[in-house]
């Protein structure tokens, strides 16, 4: 049974910076792609970026150039760090791989975005 442990969520004042990490319970190099999902209050969970077996990422228009994403295969750890936070970005934070295994999720973190 793979076990994916999202941590790092809290609440952070607008402008600020949060890093999250999501530890798992298998070797994450076995998969190439590693994304990590946001599901805000009241809609449906959505890819937010991605990093590849090389390193190469990707992003969602909305967090582009604010959002970092980067794995430590050696760790079987997946990283989100996010800067100059913004009150949508207000929601639960969710890793898996990409496309998504819908028996991996685990419970994610909760991040709140609020002055």
């Amino acid at each position: 049974q793979v076990q994916l442990v999202e941590s790092g969520g809290d609440l952070v004042q607008p402008g600020g910076s949060l890093k999250l990490s999501c530890t798992a319970s298998i070797e994450i190099e076995k998969f190439d792609v590693w994304g990590w999902y946001r599901q805000a209050p009241g809609q449906s969970r959505r890819l937010i970026a991605t990093v590849n077996k090389f390193g190469s990422t990707n992003f969602a228009d909305s967090v582009l150039g604010r959002f970092h994403i980067s794995r430590d295969n050696a760790k079987n750890t997946v990283y989100l760090q996010m800067n100059d936070l913004k009150r949508q970005d207000t929601g639960r934070y969710y890793c898996n791989t990409y496309p998504p295994d819908g028996t991996y999720w685990g419970q994610g973190t909760k991040v709140t975005v609020s002055s």
